[in-house]
């Protein structure tokens, strides 16, 4: 008897350095059955025009999920670039002929929407991870992101929002509503390491409280350093890496807190959550994020702006809801209708 044909989905993605929104794609691309899915990740590098493939590529390479590398996908708007990689996703699309095309981040949204239109491709599936919209901006940028992103959703067949306060967003945009629906993020059980990767670089018997993500405006890292500059007794560990580290950095001196805030890099949520005492996640912007999802489950003192989805996790009592297998399976659900 013949095996039915595996669904070809193909996952596009701007930046491929170690995010919330890559983490998802990542999770996704490896946990699909692989005897009914073939996935390939299409991704750009770091940031900048031309930056090489980060964290997400080396991942996936690890576990054998094929890539496609646009060194023309940036950070940054340049419509000579852009045009160049909707050029190469029309390409790609036509070539590969897929059964889906599942885009996450903002730019790789609106070009690949347009590219998979373009292509013919028949089902198009959009992640928000958390509107771009909602970002400290002027008032003339945050309606044409906001027209760019209603734009997307338009040429979209499928939205998904990973929290219902971007749900509602969703919604309340003309002709989306029917087409926007609920998949939280979700995570598989966790072996957490000793924390030692964090306390290391502490005192021993000090009180440590700490972050992860990606060193930027909207995770906002600044405010855990302003913070220990008024108050001498508080220890901060800052996990992750990203575009704020030189900034970060010459605060950090510049306050005279080399003794009591460090800047550790990548280290994984696993091996470092038990290095804390306390969770801290001070972001402005946020979708879902995963760190807080490992936090609470690590049993963690969390204080959290409420921003985002940050509520939804910190106020769930059943955190089933929010499982990588349940992600999954309502995924590939969107997958096959």
């Amino acid at each position: 008897m013949n095996q039915p044909s595996r669904k070809k989905i193909l996952f596009v993605i701007t930046k491929s350095n170690w995010g919330g929104a890559q983490r998802y794609v990542y999770d996704l691309a490896t946990a699909l059955p692989k005897d009914r899915f073939e996935t390939k990740v299409i991704l750009g590098g770091t940031g900048e025009a031309g930056a090489n493939p980060g964290v997400l590529e080396i991942k996936l390479n690890e576990q054998g999920i094929p890539r496609v590398w646009i060194k023309e996908f940036m950070r940054d708007i340049s419509f000579e670039q852009e045009w160049k990689v909707y050029d190469l996703l029309v390409e790609i699309f036509k070539k590969e002929n897929p059964d889906a095309v599942h885009l996450n981040s903002s730019k790789a949204g609106g070009i690949g929407a347009l590219a998979a239109r373009r292509a013919g491709v028949k089902n198009i599936i959009f992640t928000v991870h958390g509107w771009p919209f909602l970002e400290d901006r002027s008032i003339f940028a945050k309606a044409i992101i906001w027209m760019a992103s209603w734009v997307t959703a338009l040429l979209c067949h499928k939205v998904i929002c990973i929290s219902e306060f971007d749900l509602k967003i969703a919604r309340e945009m003309p002709f989306v509503r029917k087409k926007a629906f609920l998949i939280y993020n979700g995570i598989a059980p966790i072996n957490f390491g000793s924390g030692y990767a964090v306390r290391k670089y502490f005192p021993t018997g000090v009180k440590i409280t700490g972050t992860i993500g990606e060193l930027n405006k909207n995770k906002n890292q600044i405010a855990l350093i302003d913070q220990a500059r008024k108050d001498p007794d508080l220890y901060v560990a800052i996990v992750g890496s990203g575009e704020d580290i030189n900034m970060l950095t010459e605060k950090i001196k510049e306050y005279g807190l080399k003794d009591r805030v460090q800047l550790l890099g990548f280290v994984p949520a696993s091996e470092a959550l038990k290095g804390f005492d306390a969770f801290a996640l001070p972001s402005i912007k946020e979708g879902l994020p995963y760190v807080l999802l490992e936090a609470k489950l690590a049993g963690l003192p969390i204080v959290a702006n409420r921003v985002g989805g940050v509520g939804e996790i910190l106020d769930a009592k059943d955190m089933s809801e929010f499982s990588l297998e349940q992600m999954v399976q309502k995924t590939i659900a969107t997958y096959n209708s």
